[in-house]
């Protein structure tokens, strides 16, 4: 049983091992539990040694392989790209200005040797900046697909890393972008205090006003804190689909999907009825449903006017207690100020300081009763509540058609977008953006993320702390792992003990060598020890003599079977037997020699019971 609880314990250790190497394995894979899309196949033949260091790589800037709409890498020349000029309306002047400053510039870590990105530097301003598509995207029978890259190489306190998609129109100026500029879609990360969002806005036209009301995704159901905080590179995708779905992606594992139609909010199409705004309560419209009871009666002893607390009666001034102290006293070793002007701030008094002879007795100053609860407090009596016999309900107004209501079933087909921007505000500089492709084709957007984002996640794989550094990590964000750590480390200590320690001795082994071993015995014990063997040996002695009566009784039944067979032998001798008696004489004949043989048979074995029972005793 020793063994087995061994080989449980040893069984336990495996299964803890393997439940951290499992934990760790899936805080690479899973990026918090939802469903990771198939990297494209060029990014799994990129694939480098991760003991090789970043300046070895061979960096090319990414080309799209397919139709696009947009592509950005900022591996050249800022061209096409235009700073705003104007101001930012309802803000103070000081800071209503567009005038944060935009560079393009390598990532601080984990660089990748040529490749530069958009940064965002300035802290606590406005920044716009824009650039018209390729060609227009307009929302018919494909889909829309939107991504980027963005690393918060500082962290990020407060700001956002969003786009926006701007909407085509006759009198798009793009020195004039700021935040009133009409947009179809906004799309990406935003960041202040500890809320963490990843917006999907898009700007929707009612078919019968022309008036846009914003429709907000609903937010996802993941914890999005890391990708603001690890300084890592990650790659924000937006897809939408004619069929009125969208889907919104973080290093390509899918956060947040749902419909158009069902998961905006508000919702894109209004309701079928309203509550008639002119319908109004009726004045004797009664909603309580509970009343006090109308016959009730407050009971003649009941006195409103008794205190809640009363002095305690019963309460002594403790001993000791010094009257003519006061709780406070000035300090006497302060002193006034060189600067005191007593025209100017009156006259100086030293600071209060408990009084130092109150520290030993119980109290100072006047002693005051202390207060206790008043058994005859009854406080206001107020009738009790009963079920209100009128009661008819919430009331809620009537359900009339909405006059605005109306029906979208596609509200896919937003409005045609012209250009690409980003309108931000931001408290962290350093926010890095990086190969912008508006598409249509899923496999166009992975094969540029392979020759973008997939060279920067393998070189931060490869620069990534020891395996000791990323369990330090992972425990701060889960700290139960704290819990398997110990017990893993602990493990192989316990089953040191359990195999290589003593074992412990066992009943058996000890009844067994309290055998060999003298202890002292007392002379109480040794004399009922004594007495003992001589009851044993009396019972010995009463069974012998038992054995001999039995024995006796036995010979002497034997010798009077003998005596009875020899006279009836005789008698057969004198009579003379025809043929049948002498038949039956041979017949008795042989029936005493039988029975001769079977008693001295059954001597013999009690013979050897008497051997046997004397072999025991001794």
């Amino acid at each position: 049983s020793r063994m087995l609880f061994q080989w449980d314990l040893l069984c336990l250790g495996v299964l803890i091992i393997s439940s951290v190497t499992a934990e760790m394995e899936n805080e690479e894979s899973l990026d918090a539990g939802v469903e990771v899309e198939d990297f494209d196949k060029q990014s799994q033949e990129a694939d480098v040694d991760r003991d090789k260091s970043s300046l070895e790589v061979v960096y090319q800037t990414p080309k799209p392989t397919g139709e696009v709409y947009f592509t950005e890498t900022f591996d050249g020349a800022l061209s096409g790209w235009v700073l705003s000029k104007t101001k930012k309306e309802d803000t103070d002047d000081n800071i209503a200005k567009y005038d944060g400053r935009w560079e393009v510039e390598e990532l601080k870590e984990n660089t990748v040797p040529g490749d530069r990105g958009l940064v965002l530097k300035s802290v606590a301003k406005h920044h716009a900046i824009s650039a018209m598509l390729t060609k227009a995207f307009i929302f018919d029978n494909k889909p829309l697909i939107v991504q980027y890259e963005v690393n918060f190489q500082e962290g990020i306190d407060c700001g956002g890393a969003y786009i926006k998609l701007l909407s085509s129109s006759d009198d798009l100026n793009l020195e004039y972008f700021f935040d009133k500029t009409p947009y179809t879609i906004m799309f990406g990360p935003d960041k202040c205090g500890e809320d963490y969002k990843l917006h999907f806005i898009f700007r929707h036209k009612n078919p019968k006003t022309g008036e846009y009301d914003e429709k907000h995704a609903k937010r996802p159901d993941v914890d999005l804190k890391k990708y603001y905080l690890d300084k890592k590179t990650h790659l924000y995708t937006l897809v939408l689909k004619p069929d009125d779905t969208f889907e919104m992606l973080i290093d390509q594992s899918v956060v947040s999907k749902g419909s158009l139609l069902e998961d905006m909010v508000p919702p894109v199409n209004p309701p079928k009825e309203i509550e008639d705004p002119s319908d109004k309560k009726p004045d004797d419209w009664d909603e309580r449903p509970k009343i006090p009871d109308p016959n009730a009666v407050k009971p003649d002893d009941w006195d409103e006017d008794e205190p809640s607390k009363i002095e305690d009666p019963d309460a002594v001034k403790p001993e000791g207690w010094l009257d003519d102290e006061p709780q406070y006293v000035p300090d006497p070793n302060a002193k006034k100020p060189k600067d005191w002007d007593e025209e100017m701030d009156g006259e100086w008094e030293a600071p209060q300081i408990p009084n130092p002879k109150c520290e030993s007795a119980p109290g100072c100053g006047d002693w005051v009763r202390p207060m206790k609860n008043n058994p005859n407090y009854k406080g206001k009596w107020k009738a009790p509540m009963i079920d209100n016999p009128n009661y008819q309900g919430i009331w809620s107004p009537q359900k009339i058609p909405n006059p605005d209501y109306f029906e979208d079933l596609h509200p896919f087909e937003m409005t045609t977008v012209s250009a690409v921007g980003l309108e931000l505000w931001s408290m962290t500089s350093d926010i890095y953006f990086d190969n912008f492709i508006i598409c249509s084709e899923k496999e166009v957007a992975d094969r540029w993320a392979a020759d973008g984002w997939g060279l920067k996640k393998l070189i931060a794989s490869a620069n990534e702390p020891g395996m000791f550094s990323q369990l330090v990590t992972a425990a701060e964000d889960h700290p139960w792992l704290w819990v398997l750590y110990v017990l893993t480390l602990a493990l192989p200590v316990g089953l040191a003990v359990l195999f290589c320690w003593p074992a412990k001795k066992t009943d058996e082994d000890t009844d067994f060598k309290q055998m060999d071993i003298s202890k002292p015995i007392t002379k109480g014990e040794l004399k009922q020890e004594r007495e003992e063997l001589e009851d044993d040996e009396i019972e010995l002695e009463e069974e012998k003599e038992n054995e001999d009566i039995a024995k006796d009784e036995r010979r002497e039944t034997e010798e009077t079977k003998r005596e009875l067979i020899t006279h009836t032998k005789k008698i057969g001798r004198e009579a003379p037997p025809s043929e049948d008696e002498g038949e039956g004489g041979e017949d008795i004949d042989d029936e005493e020699e039988e029975n001769e043989v079977a008693d001295g048979s059954q001597e013999e074995g009690d013979k050897s019971n008497k051997s046997g029972s004397e072999d025991e005793v001794s």
